[in-house]
């Protein structure tokens, strides 16, 4: 009897906000006839990312106690484990965090003989923010490796910016990785056949960047500036309030909110509501550097309901 094929995986990445969740709520909801497991992994300490993904044929699998890349590789390892046991399943998607270094994720499919056996790592695929890319190029070691391992970059809001800098930002990537193919984006729409069974990854031209990549070492680091906080209330929010207040925090302290999202229940609305905002554009849990807590908290607290 032949052995049963390798189930593909594609790894999306990018870093805080560049939408990753967006592409991957267009990928589950194209009708490609194929059913996919997600695996979702936040930074955040409370998990919203689950709750924006469309409800689609796939199931999803949650991790936010830890990045993927480093703390819960071995909870990887275990949800990887159970699906590669079915028959019925057509590829395995993993979300990581906007932190997260892609070549510690991806050597899970090579150091694991269990895992090795049944998947195939298809590509890596990294969502990029034109608007804000020079920006975490300058300072974030993570986009530099999310950019530097990708198959496929999606250089996405690519309406927020000049033709013109466009055309100097995939210049940058190129001097950064010259082989991977490059899609200009809005709101990380690309046709699925460009993400999906690329059959990008190439082992010889990692090995050839990392000659250790093998090995399963892996130095990576989070920068200990970057942090997340969280509130949750059982009670809903007055909206003028909110929005007051976010405006007043994004106005002021829109630099150092990396990402901003939550998902909200207003007063006399029977609908819950979605806030997702990157530094200073608005489109919960706050991922940014120097973030007071208390502060906050102080701030979300006056916008409860009868507070």
């Amino acid at each position: 009897m032949d052995p049963p094929p390798l189930i593909p995986v594609t790894v999306l990445t990018g870093y805080l906000g560049a939408c990753r969740t967006t592409l991957l709520n267009r990928l589950l909801t194209e009708q490609h006839g194929r059913k996919y497991a997600v695996v979702i992994n936040e930074f955040g300490e409370l998990g919203v990312d689950n709750d924006l993904v469309v409800d689609a044929d796939a199931e999803v699998f949650e991790m936010n106690n830890g990045c993927i890349c480093c703390t819960v590789r071995g909870d990887l390892i275990r949800i990887i484990g159970g699906l590669i046991k079915r028959t019925s399943l057509d590829g395995i998607i993993i979300e990581t965090t906007g932190l997260a270094n892609p070549a510690p994720v991806a050597q899970t499919f090579f150091v694991d003989e269990e895992v090795k056996a049944r998947t195939r790592l298809d590509a890596i695929v990294t969502v990029v923010d034109a608007k804000h890319l020079p920006q975490r190029l300058h300072d974030s070691h993570e986009v530099l490796e999310q950019v530097a391992f990708a198959d496929v970059i999606l250089l996405n809001k690519a309406d927020l910016v000049t033709p013109a800098e466009l055309e100097a930002l995939e210049m940058r990537i190129r001097g950064i990785n010259p082989h991977a193919r490059i899609h200009r984006t809005q709101r990380a729409e690309l046709a699925v056949e460009e993400v999906l069974r690329r059959g990008g990854f190439d082992l010889a031209r990692v090995l050839e960047m990392e000659p250790a990549f093998l090995t399963g070492e892996d130095d990576h680091e989070h920068d200990d500036a970057v942090a997340s906080v969280a509130f949750e209330t059982d009670r809903p929010l007055d909206a003028d309030r909110l929005d007051a207040w976010i405006s007043k925090l994004l106005a002021e302290r829109g630099q150092d909110l990396l990402r901003t999202k939550g998902i909200l229940d207003f007063t006399e609305e029977d609908r819950r509501f979605a806030f997702q905002a990157v530094h200073m554009l608005a489109d919960g849990d706050f991922i940014g550097r120097n973030l007071s807590r208390p502060v906050l908290r102080r701030g979300f607290e006056a916008c409860i309901a009868g507070a």
